[in-house]
């Protein structure tokens, strides 16, 4: 946005904009938390801004376990565990794995312990050479996916911890783009080889739209769809503990 668009969004004389942005100009709480809605901030960066003016910051930031957030964490996990036999996880503004249900377990079958446990990060579970990704049949497709959504993340935060998760991820191996036949052509599925068979999954994210604390605003919902009965069918086998046939 340039800073005319932004002075028009907020309501204010660009010169005025621009002194406040040079230091010349003081801007009041009010003035800074109508930039804050023009630029679309998120609530992290909202408070990070009025603290940067001078102000206490807005938005509580609770741990997910905190008493406060109870309701909102049991709405996430009654998603998530209301998607079987479809996976479905929760994940923080890092990508650590909140919840899951049992239909990701399954799926994990296999994956090294030290890419697992409390906090495991669900990038490295599927781009690791010891996570998902030798099991992953469009591998170089579905990085390439992954790696644009962290980046687009760290460009709008500038978040070092996330730049040196993008910068690990890209140095893990995958193969050429050639993507292989795909059941479906209108979104990039993830196309995963189990022992029952491929299964070919799409991808949704959820997130609380009406958000006033900043852990709560930063927990995404990532459901994964069946593309084709044949997936779907494999699931719900493999939710139960067998295998379908």
């Amino acid at each position: 946005m340039s800073q005319l668009d932004l002075a028009t969004e907020a309501d204010i004389s660009s010169r005025h904009l621009s002194f406040i942005e040079t230091g010349r100009a003081v801007p009041s709480r009010g003035m800074v938390l109508r930039i804050a809605d023009s630029l679309d901030l998120p609530l992290r960066e909202r408070n990070s801004l009025l603290l940067a003016a001078g102000f206490a910051p807005d938005h509580a930031e609770r741990s997910l376990d905190d008493p406060a957030l109870s309701a909102a964490r049991v709405a996430v996990e009654r998603i998530i565990d209301c998607h079987m036999p479809f996976p479905a996880l929760a994940i923080d503004r890092y990508w650590n794995l909140l919840h899951a249900n049992l239909a990701v377990a399954r799926l994990l079958e296999g994956v090294a312990d030290h890419l697992l446990g409390p906090g495991a990060n669900v990038l490295r579970l599927s781009l690791h050479p010891d996570g998902l990704a030798p099991r992953i049949l469009n591998l170089a497709e579905w990085k390439a996916h992954l790696l644009h959504r962290l980046a687009r993340q760290f460009r709008a935060s500038a978040d070092p911890r996330l730049e040196q998760l993008l910068q690990e991820l890209r140095t893990y191996p995958a193969p050429s783009s050639e993507r292989p036949p795909s059941p479906c052509d209108f979104v990039s599925p993830l196309m995963l080889a189990t022992d029952a068979g491929p299964l070919s999954l799409l991808s949704t994210t959820t997130v609380f739209g009406t958000a006033n604390d900043v852990t709560l605003s930063e927990i995404t919902i990532e459901s994964f769809f069946p593309v084709d009965t044949a997936t779907a069918t494999m699931l719900a086998a493999l939710a139960g503990g067998s295998t379908a046939k």
